[in-house]
C-alpha cells in the first residue's frame, strides 16, 4: 500500500481488494495494522471519495430515477398490504441483509447485525456458584455492568478443532462480543474470529442440508462468502433458547 493520499481508483482496485483484507492479504502493512481500516491509505481514500466533486449531471439524474420509480408505484393496482404503500426503491432495502460475520472453532457463523452491541477484548469470567456450566460460563464486566457470558461455541455443539484452523486474517485476535434483544436481554461470548459486516439479498440465502451440520437447528440458511458457507443463525430461536435454556 502506498503512503500517498491522491487516489485513483485503479488505486483502490490494487489496494485493500487485491493484497488487503478483502484481497489475498499478502499486503506488508497488515503485519503493523492488522486490518485495511486502520492503514492511513484506507482512511486518505475514504476522505477523498468524501470531498470529492458532485457530478454535474448527479442531482438532475437522482431527481428524475426517483420521480419515476414513485410514478410507477403509484400507478400499479392498490393491494392492500404494508408494502404497498411504500415506492419501488424503498422496497429493495427491505430485502437486503445486513449481518454479522464471525468464526468459532472451525464454523463461520453470521447473526443480523441489529443485535449486536458492541466488541470488547477478552474478559476475566467470574463463574456464579451451583449456575456456571458448560454453556452459562458466569459474568464479565462490560463498562462496569455484569452481564451473563455464555459458550455458543457449546450451544450450538460445535465440534472442538484440534489444530488451529486457517485464519481470514494474518492477525487474529480473540474477542468478546455483546449481543442483545428487546424481551431476550444482553447476552456476551467469546469468537475466535471476527470478520464484520457483511451485506446480501435475500434471495442469496441457500436452505441447509438436513443431518450434515450441528449448528442445523439453529440455521435459518447458508450465505455463500469468499468460498465459504456461513451458518446464518435464528436469532429469535437462539436468544429464546437462551431464555429458557440458561435463565429457567
Amino acid at each position: 500500500m502506498s503512503n500517498s493520499t491522491a487516489l485513483s481508483d485503479s488505486d483502490i482496485d490494487f489496494c485493500w481488494n487485491i493484497i488487503g483484507v478483502a484481497g489475498d492479504c499478502t499486503c506488508p502493512k497488515l503485519t503493523a495494522f492488522s486490518h485495511c481500516r486502520n492503514c492511513p491509505v484506507y482512511s486518505a481514500t475514504g476522505r477523498h471519495l468524501l470531498e470529492r466533486s458532485i457530478p454535474e449531471n448527479y442531482r438532475s439524474e437522482r431527481t428524475q430515477l426517483l420521480a419515476e420509480s414513485r410514478t410507477e408505484t403509484e400507478n400499479k393496482p392498490e393491494i392492500f398490504s404494508e408494502q404497498s404503500y411504500l415506492p419501488s426503491y424503498a422496497l429493495l432495502a427491505t430485502e437486503t441483509l445486513t449481518v454479522v460475520i464471525f468464526r468459532l472453532q472451525r464454523e463461520w457463523l453470521a447473526l443480523p447485525s441489529q443485535v449486536f452491541k458492541e466488541t470488547t477484548p477478552p474478559s476475566v469470567i467470574h463463574t456464579i456458584p451451583y449456575r456456571s456450566n458448560q454453556i452459562l460460563r458466569g459474568l464479565v464486566s462490560i463498562r462496569g455492568e455484569l452481564q451473563l457470558c455464555i459458550s455458543l461455541t457449546h450451544l450450538l455443539n460445535l465440534e472442538m478443532a484440534d489444530t488451529p484452523p486457517q485464519a481470514l486474517s494474518p492477525v487474529v485476535y480473540s474477542r468478546m462480543v455483546v449481543v442483545e434483544k428487546a424481551g431476550s436481554g444482553v447476552w456476551v461470548f467469546a469468537v475466535d474470529e471476527l470478520y464484520g459486516l457483511h451485506r446480501c439479498h435475500q434471495d442469496e440465502l441457500l436452505g441447509t442440508p438436513k443431518g450434515t451440520q450441528a449448528t442445523h437447528t439453529y440455521t435459518k440458511g447458508l450465505l455463500k462468502w469468499r468460498d465459504r458457507s456461513v451458518s446464518y443463525l435464528d436469532d429469535e430461536l437462539l436468544f429464546h433458547t437462551l431464555s429458557k435454556r440458561v435463565m429457567p
